[in-house]
């Protein structure tokens, strides 16, 4: 099988291949998803953007080491008012969670109202610790209650133990996902370890469900360091969504320049190529007779199978140029030759209206009319041009 594809296109593919080769990133360029495709389905594999080294880009506005530094900033670099918080707790394996399956019985609910009751006063009088076990140890009796769990989260805040208060809560909000205690001391726990749009989100949403004063004064005590934050990672979005324009936009600058460079050398190529073949040159006035073949109008004629075959025909054996006299497509072309023939000055003895029978100037025929002979050498000196 040919190849389909001529020099150029050949010289083209080699190029872009080559840089394919180079910045294999560009394979993840959304404009070439088809070859990335077709490359796959092939068996090959493509090398995550991660495990490939990074292209030369370009930035002008900030060098790429502050721009790394920039994006890579974290939101404790920010001037943050941390005044508070506190070193967040390690998770205690003792934390009793109650078993979440458990369908505890009337009395079983009953005993755990009581045990509520007596942690509840504990808790007033300042006794945390005693509440903390009051409280455990009626969720073991009723895993199934919300409130429970918050009253013991709100006991594990008083203890500065902010995750076990997050671990209670959030058991709380699966058994009862609109209780506003939760949300409410839950986001406290997240203001006091400085997650501060955790914060922010939970205590907005206690007020949505049922506000009170405490709430509201926790929720504007953590929102300028929360939007501080949401600021800085929309920044950040923004950067990356830049640098990435940038690197789309240098990576199909490279795609052109390679293209560009790909097609000057597939002319140098070509021009050489002409120059070096063994395609037959004429000689002298001959070039002009060669020029005034490549008439687009010529060019256009010599498209039709028929007369094609008749010139080559005539071009064969000039004698027998009087079988297409009566064939106006023919005659047509021949008058057209003969007219540009004559309105140039050229003299090509034998030709119709230029000194004889068509092609009788032509030793073998014409080279180079379309139907066969572009590429014949004209014959040696002693060659009459007969078989």
């Amino acid at each position: 099988m040919s190849c389909p594809f001529n020099k150029e296109s050949l010289a083209q593919l080699k190029a872009f291949v080559s840089f394919c080769s180079s910045n294999p990133n560009v394979l993840h360029d959304p404009d070439l998803s088809f070859f990335k495709q077709y490359l796959e389905s092939l068996g090959a594999s493509i090398p995550s953007p991660k495990d490939m080294p990074k292209e030369d880009v370009k930035v002008e506005e900030v060098s790429p080491e502050v721009e790394e530094k920039n994006e890579s900033e974290p939101e404790s670099d920010l001037e943050l008012d941390t005044e508070g918080c506190i070193e967040p707790d390690k998770e205690d394996p003792s934390q009793e969670m109650g078993d979440f399956s458990k369908e505890p019985t009337e009395a079983d609910v009953e005993s755990a109202s009581e045990k509520r009751s007596e942690a509840i006063a504990a808790f007033s009088e300042g006794d945390y610790s005693k509440a903390l076990e009051l409280f455990t140890e009626a969720i073991k009796l009723n895993p199934t209650s919300a409130v429970l769990y918050v009253k013991r989260g709100q006991t594990y805040l008083k203890l500065n133990k902010p995750n076990a208060c997050i671990k209670d809560c959030s058991r709380a909000l699966e058994l009862n996902p609109d209780s506003a205690a939760a949300y409410k001391f839950r986001g406290r726990a997240y203001r006091l370890i400085a997650e501060w749009e955790k914060a922010a989100k939970d205590l907005r949403q206690a007020s949505n469900i049922d506000f009170d004063e405490q709430t509201d004064e926790w929720l504007k005590e953590v929102t300028p360091n929360a939007q501080k934050i949401e600021q800085h990672k929309l920044k950040r979005e923004r950067k990356r969504l830049e640098k990435e324009e940038r690197e789309r936009a240098e990576r199909l600058r490279k795609i052109r320049e390679a293209r560009e460079k790909a097609a000057n050398e597939a002319g140098q190529q070509k021009g050489q190529t002409q120059s070096g073949n063994d395609t037959f040159t004429p000689p002298g006035g001959m070039q002009d007779f060669y020029k005034l073949l490549q008439d687009p109008e010529i060019m256009t004629a010599f498209q039709d199978p028929e007369v094609a075959a008749a010139f080559q025909d005539i071009s064969t054996n000039p004698a027998n140029f009087i079988k297409y006299q009566s064939n106006p497509k023919v005659m047509a072309l021949i008058s057209k030759l003969t007219s540009k023939l004559q309105g140039s000055g050229m003299n090509f003895p034998g030709f119709p209206g230029a000194g004889g029978a068509a092609g009788g100037g032509f030793p073998g025929g014409f080279p180079g009319f379309p139907g066969g002979n572009f590429n014949q050498k004209p014959p040696a000196p002693d060659d009459d041009g007969l078989d």
